[in-house]
This record gives C-alpha cells, structure tokens and sequence, in this order.
C-alpha cells in the first residue's frame, strides 16, 4: 500500500544543483549590467562632474556585486571522509521542537520527516508551550508510538506558555548528554538527508554552528478554491451570491500565489548568495529558526542569558536564531550546508507576512547594537555586519539624491533605462534559485517564480523598506505578533482538537530559573523572564 493510500504525505526532497551554466549566466548578466549603466550616463544630459559622480557609484555597486558573487561561488558543503563519518555517527543528536498553536498536518508532517532521515536524530523532544488552539491528542499518541518503534528516544511535554526560548530550554533539560542540538521549528518538514548533511561541517574542530537552506512547502500558495453552488436547484439572488464569493476567493488565491511565489523567491536567494557570502569566510551571523544545528555547549553554557535578554527594560522574545548564532559566533565559525534542506510553511497573507517581517527587522535590530557591542573586531562577522550597515545606509542616501535632489536642485532627470540595472542584478543573483531542485516541482514552475524578481525587488524597495525602518524605530516593541489566535496556515485535510481549558498536572515540568552564567547584558542578573508573567508566546 502506496503512503498516499494511507492517508500519509509523500516523501518530499530536494538538493542544490550545481551547474558551470548559472556561472556563466550570472557574469553575463553582470556586465549586461555594466553595459546599461554606461549607456545611461551616455544618453544622460548630466554634465561632466554629476557623469563622474555616478560612475563612482555604479563601479562600487558592480565591485561589491563582484566581490559577493565570488564569496558564494567559494562556499561549498561539507563532505566528509569514511572516519569523519564515523566520529560524526557516535555523537548524540538531539532535535529541539517547540511547539505552540500549530496546524496539526504540519506538525505531523514534520514529525513523519524525523523518522524518514538516511541519519535519524538520537533523541527529539516536542514542547507544547501552552497552545490553545488544540492539545494535539492524535499526533501525540501517534508520535509515542512511532519514534520509540523507530529507534528514536523522544519525550513530550505540555508546559505553561513561556515563548520559544522557554520550550526549547525545557528541550535541553530532558536532553542533557546531546552532543549536538538541531533546533527546527513546528512546521519544519526535514528533507530525507538533512539531519546527515548538516552535521558533516561540525567534523571541524572550529565549526560552532550549522545553517541549513529553507525552502517554502507551501511556495505555490493554497489550494485554488472551488465553486461551490447552492444546495438544490437555489435562487437567482443566491446563485449570483455564491458567484461573487467564488470570485472573491479566486482573487484572494491569485494575491496568496503571487504573495508564495515571490517571497519564496526572496528568500531563498537571499540565503544561496547573501548567507553562502557569509559562510564562505565561516560567518554566518543569522540561522533560520526551521533548521540549525549547535555544539550543545553554546547552547548549555549560555542558556541563562539567553532566557533573561532584555532591551530597554524589556524581556526580548523574538530573534532567538540570530542570539544562538552570536553565542557561536564568540567561538568560531558559523556556516551554512547547503545540501541541508528543510521545507517550511511561509505566510499566504498579506498582512501575515508583514508581521513576520517586522518582527525579524525589530530583532535584527536589536541583535546589531550587540554585535556592535559585543563581538570581537577580530572576527569577520563583525565586519560584514559594519559593511551591511553602511552599504544599506548609502543605498538610501543614493536612492534619495538620484530621485529627489538630482530633479528638484539641479533638474536632472534620471533616464528610464536606470531601472534596468537592478533588475538584471537581481535576475543574476535570482540564478542562484534555480540551483535548488525539487521533487514536487518542475523546472519550468521555477523559471517563472524566477521571472518574477522585479516585483521582488520593487517589494525590496517600498514595502520591505518601510517595514526596515519601521522596525528600526519600534525595535522596543519585543512582542512575537503572529499565531496567537491558532495556526495562520493550515495543511489541507488537518482538522484540530479542542485545546483543554489548562495544562494537565502530569506534564508539567519544574520552572526552573536560569542565571547568567557570561557576561552578556548585565540587566539579566536582576531581571528574571522565566516564567514570565506576560511574555508574548512564538
């Protein structure tokens, strides 16, 4: 009997392709670009010292493209020798999975991911941090049952709402001889290798942290709706009604196709070639929360401060990736395997994935002022992370001289034709997307996700930008702002349980509070969060 007979999801997967084409591509388009910068300082009416002025600026734009494109052509995964292997398979792996008013057919989707890996993880601990959109009885009972029959050491808790730093320290709790902990999040669907690929860079001694790529499961957006026409034969006025909301519906899955496409698009290239830049000189400086990898002792030895940060007073309950990512940091070197994929739910509304990305400029804000702060000026990180601040800041001024000052103080127009250069830059680098196959999707649905980089980028720079600078200046609002009335995406064929009005006694487990054991934000050691009395939950 086929998985699909028994009602269970088919195996997805999928792997980078690596092709001398997307190469050749890539420069091609690079000086395709050059060659419209030129031309538009040729058919320009500037005079000489404005001409000058823009030439420096496009030479440093296509030096800084040159510089990135070959940073990310220098990462390459990690392979490993036959004894590396062996060291890597006697480590206790250990999976974090935090879990907290998620859609039921995800969750279990991801679970079943465990148990179909070349290398299973050897223990995986589910926190339920006090949903109340269900209790999840079925995918419990069934998770109890299958990980121990697999092999698999697991435990289950159901603890008081805390956030996900909480429910993942309670995860570290019951898993205190893990060598290595896997953080993923509750929608994260494993591809078959990953668990076997993302360990193979902690055979270097140096390699603190493991980044793996996310891609979208849902990167086409929902299921298209069907028309449903009234019940028996009907009236005109009800016929005409259930046509309008059919209409209706169509029009919301067109914005919730285009909303998957493009972000999916955004996303993972911005991973194959910002994050690959970063991991080439092992300084990767954010993981993403579906799946990364840790040397247990970052996480155990900083687990006070990580549970107490505060900002301005406040207890910081997002951009836990990027402070676990820090703490690796302070060690040696983070890096990013790009052989190691997981498949995430992403937002498929407007207004969702608006507030999900506040929240990450609101914690990357804050996680600036302490690299600022705290990281060692001997480390790349620290200097990549300068340069990505004063590259956006002089983006900004650019853009604002070229279409404001430019037109208003000395009537100089910008041609039309400079709207070209960033798209083909953005079309160069969007190459990098079509590097990563995979089974539930042809090439030809790729390459027209892959046309769609000027909306992306016109995204880039009005929405995305406004929400950048937005979260910049509210970045002491350190709430989480998503999941708290239930899951906002939902697996088709899921159907949740009603959640118990409280958490049952017998699964509880002891609220212990953490001091700081480093130096890190001296408020934490006079301001416990754990438990908190109202910290937002993920």
């Amino acid at each position: 009997m086929s998985r699909r007979q028994r009602g269970q999801a088919p195996v997805l997967s999928a792997w980078q392709h690596r092709s001398g084409t997307v190469l050749i591509a890539i420069f091609g388009l690079a000086l395709l670009t050059v060659w419209t910068a030129h031309h538009v300082l040729v058919v320009s009416s500037w005079d000489s010292k404005t001409t000058g002025r823009l030439s420096f600026v496009w030479l440093s734009t296509f030096i800084l493209f040159v510089i990135q494109v070959t940073l990310y052509h220098l990462d390459r995964p990690t392979r490993v020798s036959a004894k590396a292997r062996e060291r890597l398979d006697r480590l206790h792996v250990s999976i974090l999975m935090p879990v907290y008013n998620e859609d039921p057919g995800y969750l279990r989707l991801g679970l079943e991911s465990f148990l179909q890996q070349t290398r299973r993880p050897d223990s995986v601990h589910v926190v339920d941090d006090g949903s109340t959109a269900t209790d999840y009885a079925e995918v419990r009972d069934w998770w109890l049952q299958a990980a121990p029959q697999a092999g698999v050491a697991t435990t289950w808790q159901r603890v008081p709402n805390g956030g996900k730093r909480h429910a993942q320290a309670h995860g570290v709790e019951a898993s205190p001889d893990a060598d290595i902990y896997i953080t993923v999040d509750s929608d994260s669907y494993l591809d078959p290798h990953a668990v076997e690929e993302i360990l193979k860079p902690f055979s270097k001694r140096r390699v603190q942290s493991v980044a793996g790529i996310v891609i979208a499961t849902n990167n086409k957006g929902p299921s298209r709706p069907v028309y449903s026409p009234p019940p028996g034969h009907g009236s005109r006025k009800a016929i005409r009604r259930a046509k309008r909301d059919h209409r209706k519906a169509l029009l919301h899955w067109r914005s919730s196709q285009l909303l998957a496409r493009t972000t999916d698009l955004w996303f993972v290239t911005s991973q194959m070639v910002d994050r690959s830049g970063q991991s080439a000189v092992g300084a990767v400086m954010v993981n993403s929360g579906p799946l990364a990898a840790y040397r247990a002792a970052v996480v155990r030895d900083n687990l006070g401060s990580y549970l107490n940060e505060t900002f301005m007073g406040r207890g910081v309950a997002f951009s836990d990736d990027s402070m676990l990512t820090l703490y690796a940091q302070e060690r040696g070197l983070t890096v990013q395997q790009t052989t190691a994929i997981v498949f995430t739910a992403m937002p498929e509304r407007w207004n969702h994935f608006g507030r999900m990305y506040l929240r990450w400029m609101r914690g990357s804000t804050i996680r600036s002022i302490w690299r600022m702060r705290y990281l060692s000026m001997a480390r790349p990180a620290f200097w990549l992370h300068a340069i990505r601040w004063i590259q956006m800041v002089l983006t900004q001024l650019v853009t604002i001289w070229l279409i404001l000052v430019e037109p208003v103080a000395y009537d100089n127009r910008p041609p039309l034709s400079m709207l070209w250069i960033p798209f083909l830059l953005g079309w160069a680098q969007g190459l990098r997307y079509l590097g990563i196959i995979r089974t539930d999707e042809r090439i030809r649905s790729r390459i027209m996700t892959w046309l769609m980089m000027p909306l992306a980028i016109i995204m880039a720079w009005t929405w995305f930008r406004w929400l950048r600078w937005y979260g910049i200046s509210t970045c002491a609002k350190t709430g989480w702002g998503t999941r708290q009335n239930g899951a906002e995406v939902s697996l088709a064929g899921s159907t949740p349980t009603p959640a118990p009005a409280a958490v049952p006694p017998t699964t509880q487990v002891a609220q212990t509070v953490y001091a700081p054991t480093d130096p890190w934000h001296e408020e934490a050691a006079t301001h416990h969060y754990w438990p908190p009395t109202a910290t937002p939950s993920p």
